[in-house]
């Protein structure tokens, strides 16, 4: 089961590898990055509101809306946001590579991070030496990239 949720992971990577440049795309389209962002979100949130009513109709479930806190409810979407909105802007500049690059590097950094301190309840995971060298290796790849 650990190879199939490896694939998966490696399979959402390449989803925002090909979301971007849809993305950059729709842009140059309609003629503003951040509408482009918009209408990303728009279909993710109606497919996905869909799926959610298929899947608490068909298991019986319903949702908890007062279990979360209220910032968690716009959170996650604002961040989604800022990150699609600066791919769509970045990739035509900087290209699919480099983006991608760059994105797994402050994706690492900040998972390190977030490791380190237990963030929102996480299981804490010191930053050893292994770690920091891997984010070095990575952060030199995305320069080589990116400048290359």
């Amino acid at each position: 089961m650990g190879l199939f949720w490896s694939v998966l992971g490696v399979l959402s990577g390449a989803f925002i590898a090909i979301q971007a440049p849809i993305n950059a795309q729709l842009a140059r389209g309609l003629g503003l990055p951040v509408a482009a962002a918009a209408f990303s979100f728009l279909s993710g949130a109606v497919v996905l509101g869909i799926v959610t009513l298929l899947v608490t109709r068909g298991q019986g479930i319903s949702l908890d809306w007062k279990a979360p806190a209220p910032w968690l409810f716009v959170a996650g979407g604002v961040l989604g946001a800022s990150y699609v909105t600066i791919s769509t802007i970045l990739i035509p500049r900087i290209g699919a590579a480099a983006l991608m690059a760059l994105i797994v590097a402050g994706q690492l950094l900040a998972g390190m991070l977030l490791d380190r301190f237990g963030f929102l309840g996480m299981a804490v995971r010191e930053i050893s030496l292994g770690r920091v060298a891997g984010a070095l290796l990575l952060m030199a790849g995305a320069v080589l990239i990116r400048l290359t």
